[in-house]
């Protein structure tokens, strides 16, 4: 499977933005993130005034136009900083990612020059956006969708239900996907920018989860909601194109996730081996513990790699075919290494690693989700076998 010539310079020096984004990201997120991280876990809670601070640091607003108040970067930056913040707490990492590059990029390519000035620079400033396409019977099948747009007049009428919409307890506006006309099929699926004080649309109780905790996960409930068609996203049927295009995005971010998560963990259990006392020397100079972690920081190398190699073809050619397999493949592989990572650490810190009182038990937790969101891990392998199957030679080989 050969790459395009768009990804040549994918590994060469970051750019000083970059770097400062990195720099600034990482001092945030141990300076004034991880002494919340425990109770924001424990509370299921996401501070306001620690979201006021990645609104104030520019970092829910990466790929912004500057003129419109944003930071004017790539999408390579934005998963620069969704990787930073994963190191330390993933659930926030992911509040990042669906702002970024879900929201802001479906308005970046799809929203109007209107829309653009409208959203962008609020969301930019203090607008939490907010992804909603999954409904109860559209998972993995995500376009067998329910929920529906019905014209009347200048407007549409939605109604129906969606669930695991991520950001939804924050939110001051919904994407919302529902279709215009079921008898198209997923060509009918229009998207729709819906603003929270909508009459008609609830929002649920956050979700009690296993992991990502602090990351708000709710129901909404869509009954007669009016939206005017200045607040449709590109035209009627193009929902689907959009969220294929979002989503593809989408799993380059959840890669950065779980890059950043299995590098905290890693980073948890080098420290504790160093610091564990036993039979008189740290665990540290034991090979059964230096030779796991070595395989995990070499997994996670290859993760990362997979991942910038997929975010410089999206800054280059964000909406081509071959993004579509390298962001499966990015996000496929980091998932496993990320609970590959997680299990290693609390392996690492044995009994403790079992405790809530240490930290590797939540990186845990939060690994499970990285292969079921934005594409189970059976469904990207789907697509990569698509991408291995067509480029295989054709006509067979010959017999010995």
């Amino acid at each position: 499977m050969e790459t395009t010539s768009a990804t040549r310079h994918r590994h060469g020096q970051r750019s000083a933005a970059a770097e400062a984004l990195r720099t600034t990201t990482r001092h945030w997120a141990e300076e004034k993130l991880r002494p919340e991280v425990a109770r924001m876990d424990r509370e299921a809670c996401f501070p306001r005034e620690l979201l006021d601070e990645l609104f104030a640091l520019g970092l829910m607003g990466v790929q912004i136009p500057e003129r419109l108040g944003g930071g004017g970067g790539s999408f390579s930056m934005s998963v620069l900083a969704i990787e930073e913040i994963a190191r330390v707490d993933p659930s926030v990492a992911v509040c990042v990612d669906v702002q970024n590059v879900l929201v802001v990029n479906a308005l970046l390519r799809w929203g109007s020059p209107a829309q653009q000035e409208r959203y962008l620079p609020h969301l930019a400033r203090d607008l939490v956006g907010a992804y909603s396409l999954t409904e109860p019977e559209a998972g993995s099948d995500a376009f067998a969708l329910r929920s529906h747009a019905r014209r009347e007049g200048g407007d549409y009428v939605l109604t129906g239900q969606k669930i695991w919409t991520t950001n939804a307890r924050e939110a001051g506006v919904f994407l919302v996907f529902a279709t215009v006309a079921p008898e198209h099929g997923p060509h009918g699926i229009t998207a729709f920018m819906v603003s929270r004080d909508a009459q008609g649309l609830s929002v649920g109780p956050n979700e009690d989860k296993l992991g990502i905790r602090a990351s708000s996960t709710c129901k909404l409930r869509l009954d007669g909601v009016r939206v005017g068609s200045a607040d449709r996203l590109g035209e009627e049927g193009d929902g689907y194109d959009i969220a294929v295009d979002t989503l593809n995005l989408g799993r380059v971010g959840i890669g950065a996730q779980m890059v950043g998560l299995a590098t905290g963990a890693l980073n948890a259990a080098a420290a504790y081996a160093k610091q564990r006392q036993q039979f008189g020397q740290p665990i540290a100079a034991f090979q059964g513990v230096q030779l796991p972690l070595a395989r995990v920081a070499t997994d996670i190398e290859a993760a990362r790699l997979l991942v910038n190699d997929a975010a410089c073809i999206a800054d280059d050619e964000p909406f081509s075919a071959e993004l579509l397999w390298r962001s499966a493949m990015a996000k496929y592989f980091a998932a496993q290494v990320a609970e590959r990572a997680a299990s290693q650490a609390v392996q690492t810190f044995g009994g403790n690693g079992y405790s809530t009182s240490y930290p590797v038990e939540k990186f845990y937790r939060d690994a499970m989700i990285g292969q079921l969101y934005e594409g189970t891990s059976n469904i990207l392998l789907r697509s990569i076998a698509g991408q291995v199957l067509a480029n295989a030679p054709s006509g067979g080989f010959a017999s010995p």
